[in-house]
């Protein structure tokens, strides 16, 4: 009976034309989209100069400013007012000031300063800029001091008289995209492995075939199972692809055992889809079924660390990831990929996972509704 069942489903999926090209044409474009722009790396920031000392000393600042990257000079201003109507304008996102003298107060062996000034309507990228910027100029002053031993330079304040030489960790060149392209993948099967059940069996209430299941003697739980393992299948098919084109497009690998991944992937399949059949069961038309599957992605997504650390959330809102499957396999992919880390590390998320698959498999099996 479960042979029959499960293919009359992979039969509905061939015949619908628009969702094979979605099981494909999502992760393509999740893929080469995606992490460009899911991107918290600051570049181009704009920036306006008062250059009121124009010597070599300040022309080489702004030089070694403008060639980090970071910052494109959009403005020279020649005083205080004309730069904050540029920035008011939107063309200017930093200040950056030099005062007169600046290079006679340094070659005389006096502390010389500059000026940051920061719009930061946008916290982040004014915080990250500012930072970027004073890190530049610290640079800066260390160069000078090499080649001038007693020219004292400064930021505000004094700078230190020793270096930190920074190692980085399992993202040696801190490329955001082998942080991100992990967890897209985890939100891809979110999205996939969650709405298209989500629409199954709603989708028979409304043209009316599932009555014709319900006077059938079949089970409630192989029902249930038959409209599971097609997307099961065609999860484990979206992460296959998924990691294909990580490998292929940004180098990316894993640095772990792959078998781990399936695993988990295995589990966390059952999970989203077991939700999304709990929620058709309870629909009556496929509009209301799509809105609150969105409604529950939309949080698990936002309180899952894809895009912040859950340890930089109040202290309430860490409580709640608790309950968000997102949360842990989102931790096991960037385990996985980034740190290697071997089922023994992830056992905790396992059982969680393993957790949340039973209670919305028993949940899924026991709301649906059968008359027979």
């Amino acid at each position: 009976m479960l042979k029959y069942l499960i293919e009359k489903e992979f039969k509905q999926i061939v015949r619908n034309s628009f969702l094979l090209r979605q099981i494909v044409g999502v992760p393509l474009m999740m893929m080469l989209v995606m992490p460009w722009a899911a991107n918290q790396e600051v570049k181009n920031v704009q920036l306006s100069l008062i250059d009121n000392d124009h010597s070599t000393v300040s022309e080489r600042m702004v030089q070694k400013v403008v060639a980090s990257g970071y910052f494109r000079l959009t403005d020279v201003s020649e005083n205080d007012a004309q730069a904050m109507r540029s920035v008011e304008a939107g063309s200017a996102d930093i200040i950056l000031e030099i005062p007169a003298d600046f290079e006679k107060t340094l070659v005389n062996g006096g502390v010389g300063s500059v000026s940051i000034r920061t719009n930061a309507v946008d916290g982040m990228k004014g915080g990250l800029g500012s930072s970027y910027l004073s890190s530049i100029l610290s640079d800066y002053s260390a160069d000078l001091r090499a080649e001038y031993p007693g020219m004292m330079t400064t930021v505000g304040e004094n700078l230190p008289t020793f270096s930190v030489v920074p190692h980085y960790a399992f993202n040696p060149h801190l490329d955001y995209k082998v942080f991100m392209v992990p967890a897209l993948m985890v939100m891809l099967l979110t999205m996939l492995a969650g709405f298209l059940p989500a629409l199954n069996i709603v989708g028979e209430k409304e043209a009316g075939t599932i009555e014709q299941i319900n006077v059938t003697p079949v089970k409630k739980f192989l029902f249930v199972l038959a409209k599971l393992i097609p997307y099961w299948v065609i999860g484990f098919v979206v992460m296959s692809l998924c990691m294909l084109l990580a490998a292929l497009i940004y180098g990316i690998y894993p640095t772990g055992n792959l078998l781990t991944i399936y695993l988990f992937a295995t589990i966390y399949i059952l999970v989203v889809s077991g939700m999304a059949l709990v929620i058709s069961n309870y629909s009556d038309t496929m509009q209301q079924a799509m809105f609150v599957m969105f409604f529950f992605v939309m949080i698990f997504i936002l309180m899952s660390g894809l895009f912040t650390p859950i340890s930089s959330m109040p202290g309430w809102a860490q409580a709640i990831t608790y309950l968000n499957p997102l949360r842990y396999f989102m931790q096991v992919m960037r385990l996985v990929y980034l740190k290697g880390s071997g089922f023994a590390e992830l056992l905790p998320s396992f059982f969680a996972l393993g957790s949340f698959a039973a209670f919305f498999g028993i949940w899924a099996v026991v709301s649906y509704r059968k008359s027979a």
